[in-house]
């Protein structure tokens, strides 16, 4: 206990650069926690994302390239299908519920996405959880009825009844809007952490009535315009959607249906198992996880060398420190054990001051980037990895320390009392 006693008190008498040292191990074990905090809630989020889905299908592809726009929001599709394909397999013996997607719109950045009532009814998120409403209710009858997710109304401030005008393309600023069929807010559902949030929900009927007058891609002009009382009142069943989601009657019964529409020959499909195809995500995305795991670790090791850097510069100003303990009793090995106590002391400090840092940049953050990437980062107690992780570096400080013992411990009585010009 003296020992340790010693060291605080010695690194008391160098406080300015025992604090920067600590500062330093405590950035760089900030950093490394939060890049693992990251990663880890990043997989949650995105296993959290879609649940209860047995199949997603769309225009042949990529399987990842489905499972980002059908599900994700991100990217667009190559191509589409048509109403009478979707109708096709929504009818067969083994499918139990079909949700069908149409996306291309947006509004102020976020994505519009059109669908039909069975989406509110059997879509689930977070091991089986069904979307609630916090606010009014889903789209109905009417085609210019929209209900939005959480972060979209929260961040525009958007509230019931408020009306809004949709853009052609997903662009962040389009300059081709549809003015001329706003959309009345009805509903706004309640906050899942998920892609729900960040979108936009519509009718199918909606998104029809948005392009009934459009042709190649541009909106009609004069006479050729319609509007939104003559879109009411049109036949507006869609030609063609994006994609579609499947829930079957039996798990069995999944792997012969995704033969049966990957072989399906009224046009070229594909169907993707949703956790198949999120495991090859993360295959695609684990070179980079790595990558930057690694660049953590060496910011880590970065700053128990800055401590050890520290420690080694100081042996020769404290020569004389160690030579009068020697001269009062204490052994060789009380001189090393000293050295080895106050790196890890250092460690210990830089340890606990980055845990403090990173809880209260989460607590900072924590709506930030929830609200921007869809990510929830909760204020838990380390997992057993982290754990691991800190005591790792804890042992690393211990053996660097060791370096600055051995040192001290070789040199003698009379090299340390002995006054060098």
């Amino acid at each position: 206990m003296y020992l340790l006693r010693l060291a605080l008190a010695s690194l008391g008498n160098r406080r300015f650069t025992a604090w920067l040292t600590v500062f330093a191990i405590a950035l760089s074990v900030c950093l490394l926690l939060a890049v693992e905090r990251v990663r880890t809630e990043a997989r949650a989020s995105f296993a959290n994302t879609i649940s209860g889905t047995d199949l997603i299908v769309g225009a042949r592809s990529g399987s990842v390239n489905l499972l980002l726009y059908s599900v994700f929001r991100i990217g667009n599709a190559t191509n589409n299908i048509r109403w009478d394909s979707f109708e096709q397999f929504a009818e067969h013996r083994q499918v139990k519920w079909a949700i069908p997607i149409s996306l291309g719109d947006s509004h102020r950045g976020y994505r519009v996405m059109g669908t039909s009532p069975a989406y509110f009814q059997h879509y689930r998120f977070a091991r089986g959880q069904h979307l609630q409403l916090a606010e009014g209710r889903a789209f109905a009858d009417d085609p210019f009825e929209v209900t939005l997710g959480a972060e979209v109304a929260h961040a525009l401030g958007y509230t019931l009844g408020e009306e809004l005008v949709l853009a052609h393309g997903v662009a962040t600023i389009s300059l081709l809007k549809h003015d001329d069929k706003p959309f009345k807010v009805v509903g706004i559902l309640a906050r899942t952490g998920t892609p729900v949030d960040r979108t936009l929900h519509i009718s199918l009927a909606g998104m029809e009535a948005l392009h009934v007058d459009w042709q190649n891609g541009m909106p009609a002009r004069g006479a050729g315009k319609v509007s939104a009382e003559q879109a009411r009142g049109m036949d507006l069943q869609p030609r063609q959607i994006t994609a579609v989601l499947l829930g079957l009657n039996s798990k069995i019964a999944t792997f012969s249906l995704q033969r049966e529409i990957n072989e399906f020959r009224g046009e070229p499909l594909l169907a993707i198992l949703p956790g198949v195809a999120l495991q090859e995500l993360w295959s695609l995305m684990g070179t980079a996880e790595k990558a930057l795991f690694v660049v953590s670790l060496f910011v880590v090791l970065t700053g128990l060398i800055g401590m050890l850097t520290a420690i080694l510069t100081s042996l020769n100003e404290r020569r004389r420190e160690m030579a009068i303990l020697r001269s009062v009793g204490a052994r060789p090995w009380h001189i090393a054990g000293l050295l080895i106590l106050e790196a890890f002391a250092l460690a210990l400090a830089g340890v606990v001051l980055g845990v403090v840092l990173l809880y209260l940049g989460i607590a900072g953050a924590q709506g930030f980037v929830q609200a921007h990437y869809g990510l929830y980062l909760p204020l838990s107690l380390p997992t057993a990895y982290e754990w691991t992780l800190l005591g790792a570096i804890l042992g690393a400080a211990l053996l660097m320390g060791g370096v600055p013992a051995w040192r001290a411990y070789r040199q003698s009585l009379a090299d340390g009392l002995s006054i060098r010009l």
